[in-house]
């Protein structure tokens, strides 16, 4: 078993609902058990003007797949979802699930970059995982902690609660 985390959004038909829904489907994954999860936070879109602002989460799993199965298991969790790919990037969607990191692996394919390339770029995944793992060290980024304060929190927020 090994611990991996999972950034969530979705900014199409109900966000909270997806997202919640997907961090189920995470859950009941065979062989893995969510450890902790985030809140839900709002932020701006990337991408094509005029998109929904995108509710977003992370959770840390500890899972018995291997890095390539376990991104087949939360592909299949956002087609389940309603997510359709037509390979035009930064576009709105109903889920969108991504492998951010996984203890003691770095691999470099065309399927799969482990740690993920963006996430030292990317507040509404530092920020939430700050939250659930601050002293988690990514091996050549640096601590979340730090990682999260230097982005700040420009464009995002806490979910406002129902």
């Amino acid at each position: 078993m090994r611990r991996a985390w999972l950034g969530l959004g979705a900014n199409l038909g109900d966000p909270v609902a997806q997202v919640e829904r997907a961090l189920l489907q995470i859950a009941a994954l065979p062989q893995t058990r969510l450890i902790a999860r985030s809140s839900l936070y709002r932020s701006d879109p990337v991408g094509p003007p005029g998109q929904p602002d995108y509710c977003n989460a992370v959770c840390e799993i500890e899972t018995a797949f291997a890095p390539e199965a376990l991104l087949d298991a939360v592909l299949a969790i956002e087609v389940d979802n309603g997510r359709t790919r037509d390979g035009i990037r930064w576009t709105a969607r109903r889920l969108d699930i991504d492998l951010l990191h996984v203890d003691g692996v770095a691999c470099d394919t065309p399927r799969l970059n482990l740690p993920h390339p963006q996430l030292h770029r990317r507040n509404w995944v530092l920020v939430p995982l700050a939250e659930i793992t601050p002293a988690l060290t990514i091996p050549g980024l640096g601590a979340i902690a730090t990682l999260a304060a230097q982005l700040g929190m420009g464009g995002l927020s806490r979910w406002p609660l129902a």
